[in-house]
């Protein structure tokens, strides 16, 4: 019985990291992905490149984590602040690189001792980020924005008006999408022809998958958002077909259908460039759309569904900054 039991924890050990990942999105995993690439160039930093495994072993491989210690993890961290990687990235590529080890101690190549230790190494509160940023000269470094671009209502109804061609009127449909609705820039490239219904009241629902949280959602079209998919539907691919149609230079709208994130983000960007906003990103507009939620009296909870987060944390933060403090004090 011993030696089955050995065998089976020795095919259990195998298989962890790809039952893993498995369960992950691909967003998950491609945010990974960096988080990886910058442990291993870490690694080839502390150890003069003795000891740096290829990205793809790190996440496939338990032997690849062997030998990591706590003080390889903790200096991890001080690697990244003197890098110049925002508190953020810093803190997202702790908890890979901590669930990482914690697969690897699973798998049997990191021993119980230094699993818990790893455990131990901790990430930065906002008091914390604002102190060390005050104290170093970069004090950012990574894919996410300082701030997110702030728009005035005058800016997302420009955002939302075209010209009426088809190039304008699928642009129309994409701002609105991400303005009225919020979705993530992943979500909309996802859309198909088919994602909207008319329901029995006769209001148009969109129905559409939310990857970084596995979780399909129905959303009511706002008035806009119905206006320009009435326009541009005389301009979409075929039924089944994904939603959006790829352009070329001169306007003209191919018979492609699909547009990739990277492609709907650069077109977000162009789209902001051209009202005089520089660098406005797909989820400069979610982050409009949350906040003018919030001022329009949504509270967290009813937010957080709208929106497709898992928890309170991120609606309570665009309820929390809109709140008046001394909104129930009075004077006597």
């Amino acid at each position: 019985m011993e030696v089955a039991g050995q065998v089976a924890n020795r095919y259990a050990a195998e298989g962890v990291f790809a039952d893993y990942r498995s369960r992950k999105s691909d967003n998950t995993l491609k945010a990974q992905h960096v988080d990886l690439a910058a442990w291993a160039q870490y690694l080839s930093a502390a150890t003069n490149g003795a000891h740096a495994p290829a990205v793809k072993m790190l996440e496939t491989d338990a032997e690849a984590w062997r030998g990591v210690t706590w003080g390889l993890v903790s200096g991890f961290v001080q690697w990244l602040l003197q890098q110049g990687y925002a508190v953020g990235s810093v803190n997202r590529h702790l908890a890979t690189v901590r669930t990482y080890c914690k697969l690897a101690a699973q798998a049997g190549a990191i021993d119980a001792t230094q699993a818990a230790l790893i455990t131990t190494v901790r990430g930065y509160g906002g008091k914390d980020a604002k102190r060390i940023d005050e104290r170093r000269e970069t004090t950012r470094r990574g894919a996410k924005k300082a701030a997110h671009v702030a728009l005035t209502g005058a800016q997302v109804k420009a955002l939302k008006t075209h010209r009426d061609t088809p190039q304008g009127r699928r642009d129309a449909l994409l701002m609105a999408l991400l303005l009225d609705h919020g979705l993530r820039v992943g979500e909309v490239a996802l859309l198909t022809v088919d994602a909207f219904q008319r329901a029995d009241n006769g209001d148009m629902l969109l129905s559409f998958f939310r990857p970084k949280v596995g979780r399909w959602q129905k959303h009511r079209l706002s008035e806009d958002t119905q206006r320009a998919l009435t326009a541009y539907m005389q301009d979409a691919p075929g039924a089944g077909s994904l939603l959006f149609r790829q352009s070329v230079k001169g306007g003209r709208l191919t018979d492609d259908a699909g547009i990739s994130e990277r492609n709907l983000t650069e077109r977000v960007r162009t789209l902001g460039k051209r009202i005089g906003i520089e660098n406005l990103s797909a989820h400069d507009c979610r982050h409009s759309w949350a906040t003018r939620a919030v001022a329009g009296k949504t509270d967290a909870f009813a937010l957080r569904d709208a929106g497709g987060w898992t928890s309170l944390a991120m609606p309570s933060r665009y309820v929390e900054a809109a709140a008046i403090a001394n909104e129930r004090v009075t004077l006597g």
